[in-house]
């Protein structure tokens, strides 16, 4: 079996294969040849819970552990810690244990990018990005890679947040138009962009209602029924496309809480099978995430190292 940390774990999962393999798998779950229960979580005190989240394919499966502790920060440890296991459908040998927050990162970040490529009326110059932490980075790194996206706004809780995080990236990616600012300036200050991405745990929302028609948003980080990134004028102007919309109905706290018509919201799979059309115009996406997209990054993992 191969165990990969997360630095191995990363360089198996190249954007330019993950993100086809979480279309696929999209597909096969609209289709009913991925199973992937709800995720189960289980409270461990407080502020920590554990997350099981399993998905069987016709060639192999994944259950992801994932512990989520919000108070790690005084340990000096990472708040999400955890594995995804991948064993093999027909006999349960196991192929491979990964590195469950990178899984988590890039098989998210693959997700909007094949959301952009399906959803965007055109390949997208810029990108404002809602949010400095580990995904918005994630998301930077693979809009850099596998769009070429080279011009950036930032928008942070602070100013202050926002250029740290800008520091960062231009380390590593010196060629990057970087503009930092506060997320609480967007609404009277909106950049000129075609593409707003946010990817925070916030509990109001963040993304502008007012946004221009061919401008694609998409709403990451909320993951939770109290949390919420779009506004629900947003949400009432827009067709709303998912990621995974069992989930969605239970998680996506942005939808929830404007009380959508769910009979208006379309999973990305489905229009990907074909059992559902393109919306017309621009829609917004929101993401919640699905075992099934951890399965996508199993197979790419085994497919290049065995």
């Amino acid at each position: 079996m191969l165990i990969l940390d997360d630095v191995r774990t990363a360089q198996a999962l190249p954007y330019a294969t993950l993100v086809p393999a979480i279309a696929q798998a999209a597909r096969e779950l609209a289709t009913g040849k991925i199973l992937a229960p709800e995720r189960q979580v289980v409270t461990i005190d407080q502020a920590s819970v554990l997350l099981c989240m399993p998905a069987i394919g016709p060639d192999i499966g994944v259950t992801k552990l994932i512990t989520v502790h919000a108070g790690n920060a005084r340990h000096r440890l990472p708040a999400i810690q955890g594995e995804v296991v991948a064993f093999e459908a027909a006999t349960g040998r196991r192929l491979a244990l990964l590195d469950g927050p990178t899984v988590t990162a890039r098989r998210t970040a693959a997700m909007t990018l094949l959301g952009i490529e399906t959803l965007a009326p055109r390949r997208p110059a810029s990108a404002l990005i809602i949010g400095t932490g580990t995904q918005a980075a994630a998301h930077v790194d693979a809009m850099i890679g596998h769009l070429g996206i080279a011009r950036f706004w930032i928008a942070g809780s602070t100013r202050a947040s926002a250029e740290r995080f800008g520091s960062r990236l231009k380390e590593r990616y010196r060629h990057l138009a970087m503009h930092p600012l506060a997320a609480e300036t967007l609404e009277r200050d909106l950049p000129e962009t075609n593409l707003v991405v946010a990817l925070t745990t916030s509990k109001t929302p963040v993304i502008p209602a007012r946004i221009a028609p061919e401008t694609l948003a998409i709403g990451v980080g909320a993951f939770k029924p109290d949390m919420a990134e779009f506004p629900p004028e947003l949400l009432r102007a827009r067709r709303i496309v998912v990621d995974d919309l069992h989930g969605a109905r239970h998680e996506a706290g942005d939808l929830i809480q404007a009380n959508v018509d769910w009979s208006g919201v379309t999973a990305l799979g489905s229009i990907l099978a074909g059992q559902a059309a393109p919306p017309h115009g621009v829609p917004v996406f929101k993401t919640v995430g699905q075992a099934a997209w951890d399965l996508a990054a199993a197979r790419v993992a085994v497919g290049n190292l065995m």
